[in-house]
């Protein structure tokens, strides 16, 4: 269930990420309170996974799927970069992930 919970944390996160970019630094209202009630349900899941996960490779992990999560969407999507050198260090985050999943796989 903690993976699940893990899961949930961060696509909730690239959510928040989204909205805040929505926002134009906080000068839209509704962005604005979806970023920020985005952030707080992504804390209340994580804090949920880390009663059972190690704090460290869950943040870790959190932090990759989000951070993957919206570099995607930013080159699917917003018309970013998809350069060659950018998408191998987002192969090397999903990497440092899929360690540290194989290494904590028995919890």
């Amino acid at each position: 269930m903690a993976w699940l919970y893990l899961l949930a944390a961060s696509i909730v996160e690239i959510a928040m990420a989204l909205f805040l970019k929505s926002s134009e630094g906080w000068t839209r209202l509704w962005p604005s309170v979806l970023g920020v009630a985005a952030a707080g349900a992504s804390i209340f899941f994580l804090t949920h996974a880390v009663k059972t996960l190690p704090v460290g490779t869950a943040y870790a992990i959190w932090t990759g799927i989000g951070s993957v999560g919206v570099t995607l969407i930013g080159i699917l999507w917003m018309g970013e970069s998809a350069s060659p050198l950018r998408l191998t260090c987002v192969a090397l985050v999903v990497a440092g992930m899929v360690g540290l999943r194989l290494l904590d796989g028995s919890v």
